[in-house]
């Protein structure tokens, strides 16, 4: 039964992971057009300790330190005497890719946890037999 609870364990530690992206990159995509505003990247790890070797989990949140779009627009009260003021680094088409992504794959991981789940049941209505 342990093969049955570690396939559950990795498909939930990848829905974790791949939720916890989808949060971030929602996130950029509401500030696009927020000055000042820098993207947002979650790294995935490899947890090598506890009981399921090979599970993900995310890591620090890092800022994009691309350089910001630097916008003209001398009647945004953020202008500086030139008219410009920094906007946000957020690629609107990269974001979207992004989501779709991590929604393909966690889409995959809930799949990979139906299954899991569905063989455990089969096994324990053969055992009952």
């Amino acid at each position: 039964m342990s093969d049955f609870s570690d396939s559950l364990s990795l498909s939930s530690s990848g829905l974790r992971a791949q939720s916890q992206r989808l949060r971030h990159l929602s996130e950029n995509i509401a500030n696009t057009d927020t000055p000042g505003y820098r993207r947002k990247t979650v790294p995935f790890e490899t947890v090598m300790h506890g009981d399921t070797p090979g599970a993900v989990e995310t890591g620090r949140v890092r800022l994009d330190r691309a350089e910001l779009q630097e916008i003209y627009d001398p009647s945004h009260p953020m202008a500086d005497e030139n008219g410009m003021y920094s906007g946000s680094n957020v690629e609107l088409v990269i974001e979207i890719a992004d989501a779709r992504e991590a929604q393909r794959s966690y889409e995959a991981n809930l799949k990979m946890f139906d299954q899991a789940r569905q063989m455990s049941s089969s096994l324990m209505d053969l055992l009952r037999r």
